[in-house]
């Protein structure tokens, strides 16, 4: 079973037209058939990349509401004509600055899927639950979760392991423990559907940069990253992207 490597930048409330041109220049010279690219700039900054480039459009994040009276949401109708392809759904910061709780996560993938949206679900722990060995019971939680809601959204999405003790704080997991967790996962995707648990993309994210990337793109369970900070530097970006491991992974 092949599964394409992955690579997504999450821009966060950062970005302008001058970082759309110019990481677009970057990508544009790179040869990225072995290796699926995605940007998820500011939902202001969506239609600003042109049409002619080898990378996809995400969103950071959508309503679970088709329409209507909705101050400042974005539906999916709303994201799909500004060009995204794929939104980022459940992310940390949107957990605990939003307080979006697991059932509206759920429902957020269902509006997405139901859309034709591909969702990059985050799901990771804090260090307190990691320092108490929770890491397992928190991922399976959040999993479980959206299973409940409609056991085959899981299987329609990409799922992005992010620690939460590494986002942002230049502290990455070690390959060896990213890789456990993203064996775990995979092994618990498994308890819903074997053959969708071999074809889910797990991507890993917490302070990916060039430097560290080679080595978890080097485990048997990483399917390429959601890059945070480093994705604002295009030239850094772009070698990430070359990093990848090449081909596919069973």
């Amino acid at each position: 079973m092949q599964r394409t490597p992955l690579i997504a930048a999450n821009w966060k409330m950062n970005g302008s037209a001058a970082l759309v041109e110019e990481i677009t220049r970057e990508l544009t010279g790179l040869e990225l058939s072995d290796t699926e690219v995605l940007i998820c700039p500011p939902a202001t900054l969506i239609n600003r990349f042109s049409a002619e480039r080898n990378f996809a459009l995400g969103a950071q994040n959508v309503s679970h509401e088709k329409a209507g009276a909705f101050t400042g949401e974005l539906s999916t109708d709303l994201l799909l004509e500004a060009g995204a392809r794929f939104v980022i759904i459940g992310h940390s910061e949107r957990r605990t600055l939003n307080f979006e709780s697991d059932a509206l996560i759920a429902a957020k993938l269902a509006a997405a899927v139901n859309a034709g949206l591909t969702p990059v679900l985050c799901i990771g722990e804090t260090l307190e639950q990691r320092q108490q060995e929770k890491t397992q019971q928190v991922l399976a939680r959040q999993l479980d979760a959206v299973y409940a809601s409609q056991p085959e959204l899981l299987a329609k999405s990409v799922i992005a392991y992010e620690p939460i003790w590494a986002i942002g704080t230049g502290e990455s997991a070690t390959p060896q423990q990213a890789q456990t967790t993203h064996a775990f996962i995979r092994q618990h995707l498994k308890q819903y559907d074997t053959q969708s648990a071999i074809r889910v993309k797990l991507l890993y994210g917490g302070s990916v940069n060039a430097d560290n990337c080679a080595a978890l793109f080097d485990q048997a369970d990483i399917d390429g990253a959601l890059v945070g900070g480093a994705s604002l530097k295009p030239a850094e970006f772009a070698q990430i992207c070359l990093a990848v491991t090449k081909g596919a992974k069973e």
